[in-house]
């Protein structure tokens, strides 16, 4: 079958890809399958070479899903560590942030693929590491910010898993949308210190923490689908059920128009974000660890344990907004539980 024989609307999860006479998204160049699975892997090859992404020997965790990208990236990695010899053990990584109708299903997906890619899995909820479920926190918070709290929340509870496994590297499923979603995100917010180093092939927070890296970090989104789709990969395809109100989805819509326009818009968004460089007098946040749970952190208590403090005080918006708003709510917070525990001593 050649690619010039694919149809909008064929591939499950992405109805947009339009493939006209076999011209490849990415490139434009036609070709038929075997060469555009060829050229696929050996550009995710490449991007692991050149970035020096991993060490013979090395323990890899794939944060694991069970949607396209992560389970692309377990079925890419085993084919090219065995075709390439990099040396490597890999392990599946998950993470069930307790959300009903999609992350318990997509979990049966991830174990399918424990069985399909015969690697190890290990699994951790929120529940057991903050003893709260998404589900439980949107009744709190509502359907407005939840996507702050998954997002830190997900991210340590890697960083947990990583440990608890002794791994060298994370592999994480982010591609080239992503990072320009990020990049696009990041500008429009403003922020500076991420702006910075959200397009790092290989993300290592210092001493003690365990680096992450996106052997994905250049490859299309709709070629991630199609490769996953001619291969016949099973994965989960369907949106998370609070994620329409995410800010990262006005992004993806304005990315979508400009790659419209013009195709190449992603990776240029990349390397326009690769290319930044910051004045040396502006002042950026140090990372260091959190005084509470000992995880990384460019304030005296991390992300995670602000929102966490204030879900569990009834205070669910605590952690959201700016860092100087929230370490003075935490300090008054902190002065009347001084007054309150001296009044009860005197009395």
């Amino acid at each position: 079958m050649l690619i010039s024989m694919w149809k909008p609307g064929d591939i499950k999860g992405l109805p947009q890809v339009k493939i006209i006479q076999g011209w490849r998204p990415k490139t434009g160049d036609a070709l038929c399958k075997e060469c555009f699975y060829f050229a696929f892997e050996t550009e995710i090859h490449n991007t692991i070479v050149e970035g020096g992404l991993f060490k013979s020997g090395q323990v890899v965790a794939i944060a694991a899903s069970g949607g396209k990208d992560s389970t692309v990236l377990a079925y890419i990695l085993k084919l090219l560590n065995k075709r390439h010899n990099y040396g490597l053990s890999l392990v599946l990584l998950s993470v069930d942030e307790g959300i009903t109708g999609y992350r318990d299903d997509s979990l049966e997906t991830v174990k399918q693929n424990k069985e399909d890619y015969e690697m190890p899995l290990k699994i951790l909820s929120y529940q057991e590491l903050y003893g709260w479920t998404m589900d439980a926190i949107v009744e709190q918070i509502g359907r407005k910010n939840n996507c702050t709290f998954c997002g830190v929340f997900r991210r340590q509870a890697l960083d947990r898993g990583a440990a608890l496994l002794k791994v060298d590297c994370v592999a994480t499923g982010h591609n080239a949308d992503d990072l320009a979603e990020t990049v696009l995100m990041n500008v429009l917010r403003g922020d500076i210190a991420r702006l910075q180093r959200c397009t790092a092939i290989i993300t290592d927070a210092g001493e003690g923490s365990i680096p992450r890296c996106k052997p994905l970090k250049y490859t299309y989104e709709k070629e991630i689908v199609m490769y996953a789709y001619y291969k016949q990969l099973h994965y989960f395809s369907t949106e998370c059920v609070f994620a329409p109100n995410a800010y990262r989805g006005h992004a993806r819509a304005f990315l979508k128009d400009l790659e419209k326009i013009r195709p190449t818009a992603i990776i240029d968004i990349i390397h326009s974000g690769e290319s930044l460089s910051i004045r040396e007098d502006v002042r950026l946040p140090q990372l260091s660890n959190c005084s509470r749970c000992g995880f990384v952190s460019s304030q005296q208590l991390c992300k995670a344990c602000v929102l966490l403090d204030g879900l569990n005080r009834g205070l669910p918006r605590l952690g959201i907004g700016k860092s100087s708003k929230i370490n003075r709510s935490l300090a008054e917070d902190e002065e009347r539980q001084k007054i309150k525990m001296n009044s009860a001593i005197d009395f």
